[in-house]
């Protein structure tokens, strides 16, 4: 533990996030074992997906950032509000203007119109959605350094944020591969594709730490705007889908937000 907390942060950050991305690989990888996937399955997987993000919006990334800027002697609310508002818009933006198709039953399509392939619109939808998470975890990292108590217990603190968002990937890669299977796709291009889409997440983790670090005075704003984007992924996209339905069965979206949230509390307040 002692080599890790001797990192920079934006090192801790890629780790944590080279992690997440390979539980988004491990999940693409199922496609090798399976070429469908039951709906009511599907449902509980996006719905175990929502219910970490939720969870880590409020005690991983909400909660630290009011204390944080209770902290700097900011107006906690004013501050918290912007970030979380302005995370919101940034991926309403992104929907808009990024060429992508959501795996919705009638493959809607959102953005500015392209010509790119059906399938490479469904991962650049869920790569869209992997920014916020991989912010989240750079974010929680940079901020380590800024810890009320010490730079260790802001790390210690970060490292339930990776495994919430690693435990999530895994389901949400297999979301992404096997309909990608079931598409025509072979099992190779499916798992290839699927893994890629969490590469970005590296990516926004660095990018999050090197900001939080160099800017000191906007971890709180940057906390809350990956709070906001992440809301704003489950909100739009991930329980809509997980709600679409040919059955009664519902329940299982829901079963599995409660037990995302649940797992993601649990880490959080057991490992903080």
């Amino acid at each position: 533990m002692d080599w890790f907390i001797s990192l920079d942060s934006w090192q801790q950050a890629l780790i944590a996030t080279l992690f997440t991305y390979i539980m988004t690989a491990l999940g693409a990888s199922l496609v090798f074992f399976f070429k469908t996937i039951s709906k009511d399955v599907l449902n509980l997987m996006l719905g175990f997906a929502s219910g970490v993000m939720i969870a880590a919006s409020f005690w991983s990334l909400l909660d630290p950032a009011i204390e944080q800027a209770e902290a700097n002697g900011d107006i906690t609310w004013l501050v918290v509000s912007v970030g979380f508002g302005l995370g919101g818009l940034f991926l309403y933006i992104a929907d808009k203007t990024i060429p992508h198709m959501h795996f919705g039953p009638n493959h809607e399509e959102e953005g500015i119109p392209s010509h790119l392939r059906r399938t490479v619109l469904l991962v650049f939808s869920i790569t869209l959605h992997n920014i916020p998470e991989g912010l989240a975890v750079g974010v929680a990292f940079g901020g380590a350094l800024q810890a009320l108590s010490s730079p260790e217990a802001g790390i210690i603190a970060a490292i339930p944020v990776a495994l919430g968002i690693g435990i999530q990937n895994f389901p949400e890669g297999a979301a992404v591969s096997i309909p990608l299977r079931q598409e025509g796709l072979s099992r190779w291009k499916a798992f290839l594709y699927g893994q890629a889409s969490g590469i970005v997440e590296p990516i926004a983790g660095v990018i999050g730490a090197i900001l939080v670090t160099r800017v000191t005075m906007i971890l709180p704003y940057a906390l809350a705007f990956a709070a906001g984007a992440m809301i704003y992924v489950v909100v739009e996209e991930l329980i809509p889908e997980a709600q679409q339905v040919v059955t009664s069965k519902r329940h299982f979206a829901v079963f599995g937000v409660m037990l995302g949230f649940i797992i993601m509390m649990v880490l959080d307040v057991a490992l903080s």
